[in-house]
């Protein structure tokens, strides 16, 4: 069935999305597609919960394979919809906040406060002070934060309990990319030494990676252990060391796929065939004397290891640093302390879709064709330079009369020159129609909400839930 919803679109050369079954059966009726379309607008952010769980599980069970007691924190940045809180809290799983209003959100759903834990990278009082008040877990990130965190607890007066805490360290090791996150551990070491801190309780150590290297965060694991043994030499008892994000997902299935695309990429940044991305783009790549420069910007979107198969490598990476003949589980279980994740792109993969209705194809003035979306490139886009995975175009009985076959760029309603959606080129065998939809594939970590915008007034896309009673809209838009 995907194969021949994905034969309407590709890319050059292809990018074919690995389709959750769902989103398979959906875009095969092409009617509903568009009704869908017609009563929530466009774009549209098509929500299923079921994979959730599952994606967890692949970590948990790994974890019990290997004799480490992990405990799975949903990243609720990663998506707003309030629909993945209930179903991270039914999966027994906590919920990393970074905000105010997600904290208040996440409590109102349900998710008990020491299930949570706050890892903001800028903490208002406001925020600071919820905490308290809930006793929610934060994770401490620079001494003037953890400062005012203790003046807040010393205007509470005595008698008061101790606040939860985790130190946010930064690695110190050469092989660890340099990180505005958190502090080194002779820093937070020399702030303990100088501070009454006996209204915090030290409940685990915190870090935060760019990247998704298992080895690397086996390094810096072992480094949380070595902090792990000074906080308990100076009476501390923490019980966790929590490892954040960045384990790795997989947007497509052929990896082959994924290296000819690497390779014509890097053949047309060089000039040595035509360009497959708007005005040769290279994602951060350059030709320099005829040579290849700078480093890819764009997310992985084939990867291998993931989730669970991912941790395993960790777990084997770690047996290479600094305690060759100690097992990680080892060095954790002797110490009292459980493993802590909070994924998020990798905890929703196969958890949403964005739709968007075609309103117009032209030329540039230079004869580049172009499809025009109602939707802004805001609405799917991360912090990485482009999302490259080849969409679904959809036709049924609202699309209009297609035009001849060609390839072109999809772009959207911001009235600036660079406003594209994709910046692949994409080949449309079938031409292309007026009412078409399009559908971009697995956005919902990351892609639908982490750079949306109302710019130009333009109202936010709704979001809707696939539920076995029919779609409902996410609590988060009401």
């Amino acid at each position: 069935m995907s194969s021949d919803i994905q034969k309407m679109c590709a890319g050059d050369p292809p990018l074919t999305a690995r389709l959750a079954s769902w989103m398979s059966d959906l875009l095969a009726d092409p009617q509903v597609t568009q009704r869908v379309v017609e009563e929530y607008g466009s774009p549209v952010n098509v929500l299923h919960t079921g994979a959730l769980a599952g994606n967890a599980s692949d970590l948990s069970d790994a974890a019990a394979e290997l004799d480490i007691d992990l405990r799975v924190f949903f990243a609720r940045k990663a998506n707003k919809a309030l629909s993945f809180v209930d179903a991270a809290r039914d999966a027994g799983l906590g919920v990393d906040v970074a905000s105010e209003n997600e904290l208040r959100q996440v409590l109102d759903r349900g998710v008990q406060p020491h299930n949570v834990i706050v890892t903001a990278a800028v903490k208002p009082p406001p925020l600071l002070e919820l905490c308290l008040s809930r006793n929610v877990p934060v994770a401490l990130d620079n001494h003037d934060e953890a400062d005012g965190y203790l003046s807040m607890l010393a205007a509470r007066g005595d008698g008061a309990p101790p606040a939860p805490v985790a130190l946010r360290i930064a690695s110190q090791n050469d092989a660890i990319a340099p990180t505005r996150f958190g502090m080194s551990v002779p820093d937070w070491l020399e702030w303990l030494d100088t501070r009454n801190v006996s209204a915090l309780l030290f409940e685990g150590v915190h870090f935060h990676l760019h990247g998704y290297s298992p080895h690397n965060r086996a390094i810096v694991v072992d480094e949380a252990l070595q902090f792990i043994d000074a906080l308990r030499q100076r009476g501390h008892r923490p019980s966790f060391i929590d490892m954040g994000g960045g384990i790795p997902m997989s947007y497509l299935n052929n990896e082959a796929e994924w290296d000819a695309f690497e390779a014509a990429h890097k053949s047309a940044i060089l000039h040595q065939r035509p360009p497959i991305t708007w005005r040769n783009d290279g994602f951060g790549r350059r030709e320099e004397a005829g040579a290849l420069a700078g480093t890819r910007n764009t997310y992985p979107y084939f990867q291998r290891p993931i989730r669970g198969d991912w941790l395993r490598a960790l777990v084997a990476a770690h047996a290479t640093t600094h305690t060759p003949n100690r097992a990680l589980s080892t060095e954790l279980r002797d110490r009292g302390l459980h493993l802590r994740c909070e994924p998020g792109r990798s905890l929703l993969d196969g958890c949403g879709m964005t739709l968007a209705k075609v309103l117009f194809r032209k030329k540039s003035s230079d004869g580049i064709p172009l499809v025009g979306l109602e939707m802004n490139r805001t609405q799917c886009r991360s912090t990485s330079a482009d999302f490259l995975v080849d969409p679904i175009l959809v036709r049924g009985d609202q699309s209009g009369r297609p035009n001849s076959p060609f390839a072109g760029f999809l772009v959207g309603a911001y009235c600036v020159e660079d406003e594209l959606i994709l910046r692949r080129k994409l080949n449309f065998p079938h031409g292309v129609a007026v009412g078409d939809i399009v559908a971009l594939p697995n956005t919902a970590g990351y892609l639908m909400h982490i750079l949306e915008s109302e710019s130009h007034q333009l109202p936010l896309a709704r979001n809707i839930v696939v539920r076995d009673d029919g779609l409902v809209e996410d609590d988060i838009g009401r």
